[in-house]
C-alpha cells in the first residue's frame, strides 16, 4: 500500500479545489495550466509528511511524483526532503513497503539523483521553492555548483531555471553569496515573471547578509533590470532609498 497517497487522498477538500486552481495559475495558457488539485493546503500536506516519511520507500516516491494531483507531487518532495535531512552523510533507513522487516536505504546522493531525474514533474514555484535548496542546495554547500548554472542558463523549463537560483538560498544562510549573484546575472534579462519573481527575492535575501556587496551588485544593472526584479530586490532598503532607485529606472508606479 502507498501509505502516503493513501493519507494524502483521506484530506481531499473539494470546496477548496477551485481556489488552489485559480492560485497556481491552472488555465489555458497559465503557466501551471492543466494541473489538477486535491483541495490540500500545504500545512496539511506537511502534517502528512511529518507522520509517515520514514514508511516512504522507492516506490512510493516514485508513485507519488508522478501523480497528476499537485499535493501529492508536493508529498514527495518534503518526503525527499525528510529522509535526505536524516541521511546524515550516509544513509537513511527506511520501512520497506512489504512490512516484513526488510528495510531499504536511501543515501543522500540517490536523494539528490531522484530529484534531478523528476525534475519535469516539479513543475510549479512552490514545489520549486519548499524542495531545491534544503536539498541541492544542501548537498552542494561543500561541493562544485556548476549544476545550479547549468540548470540557470540551459534549464528546459522556467521551473528548471528556478531551480538554479532558489538552490542559492542555502549558501546565502552560510554567507555564500557569490553564486547568488552570478547566478542572477545569467538570469538578468530572462521574459518570465516567476523568474524575476525568484531572482529579486534571493538578492534581497542576499542584501540582509551584506547591503554593500548587493548595492554593487546593483549599480551597474538596475536600470535595466525588470521592474519586478528590482522591486523585491530593494524591498528592504531605507524608503527614501528605494525611491531614489525607483524614481531612476521610471518604476515609480
Amino acid at each position: 500500500m502507498n501509505i502516503l497517497l493513501s493519507k494524502m487522498m483521506s484530506h481531499a477538500d473539494p470546496s477548496q479545489v477551485a481556489g488552489l486552481s485559480r492560485f497556481f495559475k491552472t488555465g489555458p495558457g497559465q503557466y501551471g495550466e492543466g494541473d489538477r488539485f486535491l483541495g490540500i493546503k500545504v500545512p496539511v500536506t506537511r502534517a502528512v509528511v511529518k507522520e509517515c516519511w520514514r514508511e516512504v520507500d522507492r516506490q512510493v516516491l516514485e508513485e507519488c511524483i508522478c501523480s497528476e494531483y499537485h499535493e501529492v507531487r508536493l508529498a514527495a518532495l518534503l518526503s525527499l526532503v525528510e529522509i535526505f535531512r536524516n541521511a546524515g552523510k550516509r544513509h537513511a533507513v527506511i520501512q520497506n513497503k512489504s512490512g516484513a522487516g526488510a528495510m531499504n536505504r536511501i543515501s543522500r546522493e540517490e536523494c539528490v539523483r531522484f530529484y534531478l531525474s523528476h525534475t519535469g514533474r516539479i513543475n510549479n514555484w512552490d514545489l520549486v521553492d519548499l524542495s531545491c535548496y534544503p536539498l541541492l542546495g544542501e548537498w552542494l554547500l561543500d561541493k562544485n555548483r556548476k549544476l545550479l548554472y547549468d540548470m540557470a542558463e540551459r534549464g528546459a523549463t522556467i521551473w528548471e531555471q528556478r531551480i538554479g537560483i532558489v538552490s542559492t538560498m542555502t549558501f546565502i544562510r552560510h554567507g555564500q553569496l557569490d553564486d547568488t549573484f552570478a547566478i542572477s546575472d545569467i538570469l538578468l534579462h530572462h521574459p518570465h515573471d516567476l523568474i524575476h519573481k525568484a531572482v529579486g527575492w534571493l538578492l534581497r535575501e542576499a542584501g540582509k547578509r551584506d547591503r554593500q556587496a548587493l548595492t554593487a551588485f546593483l549599480e551597474p544593472r538596475y536600470m535595466t533590470m525588470p521592474r519586478t526584479m528590482l522591486r523585491y530586490a530593494i524591498e528592504k532598503f531605507p524608503e527614501a532609498e528605494r525611491q531614489r532607485y525607483l524614481l531612476r529606472t521610471g518604476h515609480l508606479n
